[in-house]
């Protein structure tokens, strides 16, 4: 354990220095010093110090806030059969809630299958209602082990629809900023990492525009071999993890952005608009 009061001091300045450096409030965030192994031996003054750095997180981090207003939406994680009650599905809720005896559908890769949430359990405890944030396993009434499987998602009956087709203004991250080294051409068909599906798609780039290099901006319309939940401003990966950035959206490098989706046909979903765009459905 570091005890030099000196060396405590310049590295706590160099905590504050480096937190203003990226516009966060260095001079006033509270620093607290803290061993975890003194408070396990026993010594009051570093239990006292864990209460304090819990007392200083609860006052100066902020709850997200959670999308408990909109329809929900689960992104499926794992599938597990248990005999005797059904299957479980687990994933995060990305918003809304769900209550046990509730409907649901789960959006398949080329169609959806309704069910019921008969169980809902977080942490091996049960539950009567989950909400967005939550990480929970959600048992469904009659569907098989091998009807439903990573990459789909549950949502709220009617909500959501899936799309082969959209198009993306995006920004393609440098070699410099972590990104791609080399350049890439209508007809490129990368994996696409959209919530927890892995899905081939083709990318087909705008008349005069031949090729695309690293650090361009460029926008491009994408056909998925198998249709998925896409809507606007939502967030997916390239191949290999290579990041890439969506232009107008704050994505921290996270991914390519879907800019809008308008919808072209009767059977497309409601949208909503701010910039050009079209998303097709084929189902």
């Amino acid at each position: 354990m570091m005890d030099d009061e000196e060396l405590l001091e310049l590295v706590e300045l160099e905590i504050r220095d480096l937190l203003n450096r990226y516009d966060f409030p260095g001079d006033d965030t509270p620093i607290v010093r803290v061993s975890g192994l003194k408070a396990l031996e026993g010594d009051p003054e570093y239990e006292q110090s864990v209460i304090n750095l819990v007392d200083a997180m609860d006052e100066w981090i902020p709850i997200p806030p959670r999308a408990t207003e909109l329809p929900f939406l689960m992104p499926i994680e794992d599938v597990f059969g248990i005999k005797g009650r059904g299957t479980v599905v687990t994933g995060r809720v990305e918003r809304g809630t769900i209550k046990v005896g509730e409907p649901v559908e789960i959006i398949r890769f080329g169609d959806t299958r309704a069910t019921v949430a008969t169980g809902l359990e977080m942490f091996h405890k049960q539950l009567d209602e989950t909400v967005a944030g939550d990480a929970v396993g959600v048992l469904l009434r009659g569907v098989d082990r091998d009807e439903v499987e990573r990459g789909q998602v549950l949502v709220k009956p009617g909500s959501m629809r899936p799309y082969t087709k959209a198009k993306a203004e995006v920004y393609v991250l440098s070699r410099d900023e972590g990104g791609r080294h080399t350049p890439f051409f209508s007809g490129y068909k990368p994996q696409f990492y959209i919530r927890t599906s892995d899905i081939t798609g083709s990318i087909g780039l705008p008349e005069g525009v031949e090729m695309v290099m690293p650090g361009d901006n460029v926008q491009m319309d994408i056909e998925l071999m198998s249709p998925v939940p896409l809507e606007s401003g939502m967030r997916f990966r390239h191949p290999g993890g290579r990041p890439h950035r969506g232009v107008r959206r704050d994505n921290r490098g996270d991914g390519l952005a879907w800019q809008e989706r308008t919808p072209i046909s009767d059977r497309s979903s409601p949208c909503s608009a701010a910039t050009a765009g079209n998303v097709t459905t084929r189902p």
